[in-house]
């Protein structure tokens, strides 16, 4: 709980840096800083509402929880509301929130119930099949959304949560090689040959840019550009809270959600970035603690699949914001303004703390 504390503060912290001169509520410098205290404490709210629970008594709501999943993001392709080219939120009056966010956690429940139940029968291609099968069809609802980041999100759960359960290593690198290899000549036919492929223009591009974003400068490249400068002007030890020229001219874009690792290393520094990567190294490390000591296998999935959505989010929008990793448009847990994102993550919290202090079985 600690390290989360820091993470969050220093996100507010950045937040308020990253928004002061451009604003959110009008004139209200701090709307931005404002509203992720709300997302935090209702957060609180919800994961202590969370720990009042035996994490075991999910199990026994997996099928309503998955069909429920696939309501909300049904219901996102009716009457979702649509921004920056994709339509992934829900109005209800003044809020709006992004049921993909809760999407991941949803079908981290469901999928360890799925896996416990067939524990030891994961060896072969077959086995792993129907495992397959059921992840796919809310995936494919947030493809058509369309929400490329959070569907990568779901294959590094279900690969991390595979192994856990009895997957055969062998076959899981197998799998998850061939399956990049593969989307990687996918992606090059359809850019060089036309070939179709489920993913718009754009989409395409986010997933190539990397490679040379000053081919595009002004345009696809624009974003990765301006980061790597921002990341680069701070330095060893930052430019000071407040003084980042990237950051506080409006250079880099999204930097107070997407981007908001190039806002923040850019007034802290490597120094501050390494903190950063320290705090989240001890949250990585207890969640993966919590599912070593689970005390049923249940509680071992979910602790697992919270861990892998963690390190996914970490690893890719760190190397998005260095160059080393498309943009996808994936945030930094804890870190990254945003209430659907906030809350998702307080509630997988609240499940790890619920696993641990439960940890231990009452033998009769």
């Amino acid at each position: 709980m600690l390290a989360v504390a820091g993470i969050a503060s220093l996100g507010l912290v950045t937040i308020a840096s990253a928004t002061h001169a451009t604003g959110g509520g009008g004139t209200d410098s701090l709307y931005y800083v404002r509203m992720q205290l709300v997302w935090i404490c209702l957060g609180l709210v919800i994961l202590g509402a969370i720990l009042l629970w035996r994490y075991e008594e999910l199990a026994k709501y997996s099928r309503l929880l998955y069909v429920v999943n696939l309501v909300m993001l049904g219901a996102v392709l009716v009457v979702g509301r649509e921004a920056l080219g994709a339509q992934r939120w829900i109005q209800i009056g003044p809020f709006s929130f992004q049921p993909s966010e809760f999407a991941k956690l949803f079908i981290i429940i469901t999928l360890a119930t799925f896996l416990s139940k067939r524990e030891g029968r994961l060896k072969r291609f077959r086995d792993l099949l129907p495992v397959f099968a059921y992840v796919a069809l809310p995936m494919l609802l947030i493809l058509k959304q369309p929400d490329l980041g959070t569907s990568l999100v779901f294959l590094a759960i279900t690969f991390g949560m595979l192994f856990v359960a009895g997957g055969r290593p062998s076959l899981l690198v197998l799998l998850g090689g061939g399956g990049a290899v593969g989307m990687g000549l996918w992606i090059w036919a359809a850019l060089k040959y036309g070939v179709w492929i489920p993913l718009k223009d754009y989409q395409l591009t986010r997933l190539t840019i990397f490679l040379d974003p000053w081919q595009d400068w002004q345009g696809a490249g624009y974003h990765m550009i301006q980061s790597q400068i921002a990341i680069g002007s701070g330095g060893p030890l930052g430019r000071g809270l407040f003084n980042g020229s990237q950051n506080r001219l409006n250079f880099l874009p999204e930097q107070h959600t997407d981007f908001i690792f190039s806002a923040f290393a850019e007034e802290w520094g490597f120094a501050g970035a390494l903190v950063l990567l320290c705090l989240f190294f001890i949250v990585l490390y207890r969640a993966l603690r919590i599912a070593l000591h689970a005390k049923d296998t249940f509680g071992t999935l979910v602790a697992t699949g919270i861990a892998s959505m963690m390190v996914f989010h970490i690893l890719v929008n760190i190397g998005m914001t260095v160059g080393i990793m498309p943009v996808t448009g994936i945030p930094l847990p804890f870190f990254s303004y945003g209430g659907s994102a906030m809350l998702t993550n307080m509630a997988s919290l609240g499940l790890l703390l619920n696993i641990w202090v439960r940890r231990r079985q009452i033998i009769f």
